[in-house]
């Protein structure tokens, strides 16, 4: 999910929600929203200013959304 990606970028870059926030202008707890995975469909710009500042393509985030479309219906149940 986004908010993994998000989540495990952020601490490979040494971030924390707080200096996040600060560099995207995006709120704390929407970040902590958005990583807890309980915040779906953010906004494209949302995203793209999160990514910009965390250095991720957003192509990998297309390409994370069509690996979950395919995974069959009773293995994302089992897998999540």
């Amino acid at each position: 999910m986004i908010g993994d990606m998000i989540r495990h970028r952020r601490k490979e870059k040494g971030l924390t929600l707080s200096e996040l926030s600060r560099k995207t202008g995006v709120s704390k707890s929407y970040l902590s929203y958005l990583e807890r995975n309980m915040k779906r469909n953010p906004s494209i710009e949302i995203v793209k200013k999160i990514f910009l500042v965390l250095d991720l393509p957003l192509s990998s985030l297309m390409y994370q959304e069509k690996i979950i479309s395919d995974i069959p219906l009773k293995e994302k149940h089992n897998s999540f």
